[in-house]
């Protein structure tokens, strides 16, 4: 639960699947010239990235880097399944459609599945990724079944239902409160008749709090119910679910092995494989302490099932994969960071017994993505922090944020938000001058120091057991107010790495500003908000907001019938955010559901429907896709006659339908 979504996209959201605006740009090279956004669909933006410094790589470096991604691709089939049960089906009818049918594609129809895809590519599967809504085709079955069997393609009249009946698995994930939510989440974590009274049943006797280095139970698993009604686990691995997909994982990464930069990387990536080829979270816990322990070398990666967002339990990692380069440059300027890490912990509002009397081994670097799959893609993340398990934390964690990835959004990006939704000049002028700054500083801050603090009380059990539903959300929620509290400390002056607090304050205005505002144009009118991020920052900027009012802290204002929130006192803001992260680490630390609970459903959950709404009507105006994706780059390894490669080269396609296709073609194993 360490993983830091972009959280100031621009946006204009649309509703209505058949509005598909075409903005696809021609091919470019790396140059001046570079276009950043290619099209845009939905509530979607497609955007390319690129990858300085790959370039430079000696050929071992940029056949790890190769291999690596290879590696990552081969088990891109793996998420659409476990996102799904039926996704695989689905996409695989709708990219052979796309690839093969001959006929009339120019009439609303065929657009409408064109777009239908789109929407599937980008979220891996048939529900939303970020609001988890299942997505309504705007052209009839029968349609459908017409232009897939000319296409020379078939599927199961249950993957019809799924995609078609609006109330079959409508949810992806349901995280609403009074339910189960296990049952009614239609995610590929569990069997289709597995409650969430069989789920805490199965593991109660594996997570105990006795336990000072527990496993992450269920993390690779399927949780199943046989024919005789017992429960067991189908593991991902070689030979066992998703074998097919997870030998080719191995192939690449046992390919890596034999040009890994150092002994310790070599180590770590040898275990990694052990791991994939057993299925043993033993292995799992192994490879993390190894990888920790891997901090020289220029190129690092995050390949398996990772983050457990999407398991309404909190236990099942979605499987995914991050290649990056380091960007030593920007890595320099911020590791003091990492290596005042101590102070920022003794000097934390944390309770004197929760905090960390000895913060070892965290590491933070800037990093370029070289490619991406699975959950990280195409929607990605700026910022990692790992691993998850809270004891091997203590012994060290890597924190990176994906400098490339955060400069392309910049550069598709643009000011229409701010305009629009600052309360005056001043915020503005605090936006344009120090906005890069300050969000670049909030996710080195919510990584490296966020997520590295704290410590659970002697004998208290990791949070998805004591915090069920609401660990994810508590996490984030965490992390971000460590940053917060911190970024208008006068220490990140006197380290060097912010000139000013006008950034501190540029960053204090566009949370509130986002927390209470801008995100709610991610949500369809009537729906309460889902997704753990988006609960952690209202929570945040709702919770602070309410227990500011008495000194008007921040002041809700209404000018010309639109709705701003101005901050008066960043001072006692600070206050305010230090005695929640006090009490956030609390209830991790102890373990505290029903505090937990109330906080989350009392300021993260409901929306306030005329906000809402005003929200909406302003942004739509702007036209800008509130949602993000990446067209990957793609290496091509250059071969001598002999078939020695001799260099691997970097290319930046444009079009992000045919990259999917090329996907499908080359990385489908699971069938």
């Amino acid at each position: 639960m360490k993983k830091l979504s972009f959280l100031f996209l621009t946006t204009s959201l649309f509703f209505a699947c058949g509005k598909n605006e075409q903005k696809h740009a021609p091919a470019t090279t790396n140059t001046g010239e570079f276009t950043w956004q290619t099209e845009t669909f939905a509530d979607k933006k497609i955007i390319r990235y690129q990858v300085p410094g790959f370039e430079k790589l000696t050929l071992n470096q940029k056949l790890l880097v190769y291999y690596l991604t290879q590696a990552g691709l081969s088990g891109r089939d793996i998420i659409y399944d476990q996102n799904y049960r039926f996704n695989l089906p689905i996409r695989q009818a709708l990219d052979n459609i796309v690839a093969n049918y001959k006929g009339d594609r120019s009439g609303k129809d065929f657009s409408e599945v064109l777009l239908y895809a789109k929407q599937v590519w980008f979220s891996n599967g048939i529900h939303h990724h970020y609001s988890h809504d299942k997505f309504t085709p705007g052209f009839s079955r029968e349609y459908f079944e017409k232009i897939l069997a000319e296409a020379g393609g078939s599927i199961s009249p249950e993957a019809l239902t799924a995609m078609f009946d609006p109330k079959v698995d409508a949810k992806r994930v349901e995280q609403s409160d009074g339910t189960d939510n296990v049952l009614a989440s239609a995610v590929n974590f569990h069997g289709p008749d597995v409650t969430t009274a069989d789920v805490k049943a199965f593991y109660e006797a594996k997570m105990t709090s006795e336990d000072p280095k527990p496993l992450e139970w269920g993390l690779n698993s399927r949780l199943e119910k046989g024919p005789d009604g017992k429960l067991f686990e189908n593991v991902w691995k070689s030979g066992g679910m998703y074998g097919a997909a997870i030998d080719k994982i191995i192939f690449w990464l046992e390919k890596a092995v034999t040009v890994a930069e150092n002994e310790p990387q070599k180590k770590a990536l040898t275990i990694l494989v052990d791991y994939f080829k057993t299925g043993d979270l033993k292995k799992w816990a192994d490879f993390n302490l190894a990888w920790v322990k891997a901090t020289e070398g220029d190129v690092d990666y995050i390949i398996g099932f990772v983050e457990v967002y999407h398991d309404p339990m909190s236990q099942r990692g979605s499987y995914e994969s991050i290649v990056q380069i380091n960007d030593f440059e920007a890595s320099e300027r911020m590791k003091v960071l990492g290596e005042n890490a101590q102070w920022f912990e003794d000097n934390s509002p944390l309770l004197p017994n929760h905090k960390k009397k000895n913060v070892v081994g965290v590491t933070y670097k800037v990093v370029n993505t070289a490619g991406e799959s699975g959950d990280a893609s195409p929607a990605t993340p700026i910022g990692v922090n790992l691993p998850n398990s809270n004891w091997i934390r203590e012994l060290g964690s890597k924190s990176v944020s994906l400098g490339n990835i955060e400069d392309a959004y910049s550069k598709a990006g643009g000011p229409g938000l701010t305009e629009e939704f600052a309360h005056d000049d001043e915020e503005k002028k605090l936006s344009k001058e120090h906005g890069d700054l300050a969000g670049k500083l909030h996710t080195a801050l919510h990584e490296v120091l966020g997520h590295a603090s704290g410590v659970l009380e002697p004998g208290v059990a990791e949070p998805s057991v004591t915090l069920p539903g609401y660990s994810s959300t508590l996490e984030e929620a965490r992390a971000d107010l460590f940053a917060l509290y911190y970024i208008l400390d006068p220490k990140l002056i006197e380290l060097k790495v912010m000139p000013s607090l006008d950034v501190a304050k540029a960053e204090y205005d566009s949370y509130i500003r986002n927390g209470l505002m801008l995100q709610l144009r991610r949500i369809q009118p009537g729906k309460n908000i889902e997704e753990a991020h988006m609960r952690n920052r209202q929570l945040v900027a709702l919770w602070a907001y309410e227990m500011g009012k008495k000194d008007n802290v921040i002041e809700k204002v209404t000018r010309d019938g639109k709705t701003y929130f101005d901050i008066k006192d960043y001072d006692k803001l600070r206050v305010l955010f230090g005695e929640l992260l006090k009490e956030i680490q609390r209830i991790k630390s102890v373990g505290d559901a029903k505090a937990g609970k109330a906080l989350v459903e009392s300021y993260g959950v409901k929306v306030d429907a005329a906000i809402h709404q005003e929200v909406l009507t302003r942004s739509e105006k702007l036209n800008i896709a509130p949602y993000g994706g990446f067209i990957n780059p793609k290496l091509v390894p250059v071969t001598d006659a002999n078939g020695n490669i001799t260099d691997v080269k970097m290319e930046y396609p444009d079009d992000f339908t045919a990259q999917m296709l090329e996907y499908a073609k080359e990385f489908g194993f699971l069938k």
